[in-house]
C-alpha cells in the first residue's frame, strides 16, 4: 500500500441497471425491492453498493497487506480490534468493557486499524464497541441509488419439487408441492452519486492507489456478485469529476445537473440500457473540473 496523498476532490455518478431481478431488497417489506412511495422510483441504500464493493475488494485483493476488510460476513469486530492493541505491543484487559485505552493508544490502534482495512481508511467505522480504536470518518460517501423512472415491481410463483425431511413427505401426497414467492424488477436504470474528501483521506491514510482500486471495484462490482435473485445487474457508466484542488472548483450537486439521461424517442416502456440516452453537457463543465469517464 502506497503512502501518495489524494490532492484533489472528487465527486462521481454511477449508472447502473438490474434486469429481471430484486437489486436490493427490504427486510422490513418481506423483502420487495426497496422504492421510494410517493413517486415509485426504485432505491438502493448506500450500504448495499458499499457491500458490493467491500466483496470485490476481499475476493480480489485477498491476502495482500492493506487490504483487509473489517465489516465481512461472520467477522468478530471486537476481536479485530483487539489484535491491533495486541500487535502493537499494547497491553489491554479486553475482556473488562471499561477498558478504553489511554487517549494516545486508541490513536495508535484507530491509525493501525485505517493501514490495514481498507474499508476502515476508505467509509470509516465506528471502533468503540469492545477496545477503543475510535471512530473514523471515511473520505468516501454514497447517496441512495434511485431509479430513472418508476419501477414496476412483480410478483411470481415459485415451487420446490424436493422436501426437507420425512415428515414433510409423508404430509405431501400426488403433485403437491411447496409454493413460495419471488419479487423482480422488469428493468430499471438507477444512478448513484459518490463524494471523495482529501481531507478525510488525509486522517485516514486513502490514497491515490486506494482510490485507482476503488474505481476498478466501482466498475466491477456486479460481475462477481450475481445470483437469481438479483437477475442482471452491471455498472453501464461511471462519471467522474476530478476537481484541480483539495477544496473543489463547483458544488458537487451543478456537477451531476450536468448528466442527462432520458428515454429514446419512441421508447414507451424501456427494458435494457440502449433504450436510453446518456449524455454530459461538457460545454458547461466549470473551469478547474475535468471529467473522466471510466
Amino acid at each position: 500500500m502506497s503512502e501518495s496523498n489524494l490532492k484533489n476532490r472528487y465527486e462521481f455518478m454511477i449508472i447502473f441497471d438490474v434486469k429481471d431481478g430484486n437489486p436490493n431488497g427490504d427486510p422490513d417489506a418481506g423483502n420487495l425491492p426497496r422504492i421510494d412511495a410517493e413517486t415509485g422510483e426504485g432505491l438502493i441504500t448506500d450500504v448495499c453498493l458499499k457491500r458490493k464493493v467491500r466483496n470485490f475488494i476481499q475476493l480480489t485483493k485477498s491476502g495482500e497487506p492493506g487490504y483487509d476488510i473489517f465489516v465481512k460476513e461472520k467477522a468478530i469486530l471486537n476481536n479485530m480490534i483487539a489484535k491491533a492493541y495486541h500487535e502493537l505491543g499494547i497491553s489491554l484487559d479486553v475482556s473488562d468493557k471499561k477498558a478504553k485505552g489511554k487517549k494516545e493508544e486508541v490513536e495508535q490502534a484507530r491509525m493501525k486499524m485505517c493501514k490495514d482495512y481498507f474499508d476502515i481508511r476508505t467509509f470509516g467505522a465506528v471502533m468503540s464497541t469492545g477496545a477503543n480504536a475510535g471512530q473514523v470518518r471515511g473520505p468516501v460517501q454514497f447517496t441512495f441509488g434511485r431509479s430513472v423512472d418508476p419501477v414496476v415491481i412483480q410478483e411470481h410463483s415459485i415451487t420446490r419439487m424436493a422436501v426437507a425431511t420425512e415428515e414433510e413427505a409423508e404430509k405431501q401426497s400426488g403433485d403437491n408441492r411447496t409454493m413460495g414467492r419471488k419479487n423482480t424488477i422488469p428493468y430499471g436504470l438507477y444512478t448513484a452519486c459518490g463524494f471523495i474528501s482529501p481531507a478525510l483521506a488525509a486522517q485516514t491514510g486513502f490514497s491515490e492507489e486506494d482510490l485507482e482500486v476503488l474505481w476498478t471495484a466501482l466498475v466491477n462490482m456486479f460481475d462477481h456478485d450475481h445470483s437469481a435473485a438479483r437477475g442482471l445487474m452491471a455498472v453501464q457508466k461511471l462519471f467522474v469529476f476530478k476537481h484541480s484542488t483539495a477544496l473543489g472548483n463547483a458544488p458537487a450537486h451543478k456537477l451531476f445537473d450536468l448528466v442527462r439521461i432520458s428515454k429514446k424517442d419512441g421508447v414507451a416502456v424501456p427494458r435494457k440500457f440502449a433504450d436510453y440516452d446518456v449524455s454530459v453537457d461538457s460545454a458547461n463543465i466549470p473551469a478547474g473540473v475535468e471529467l473522466i469517464e471510466k
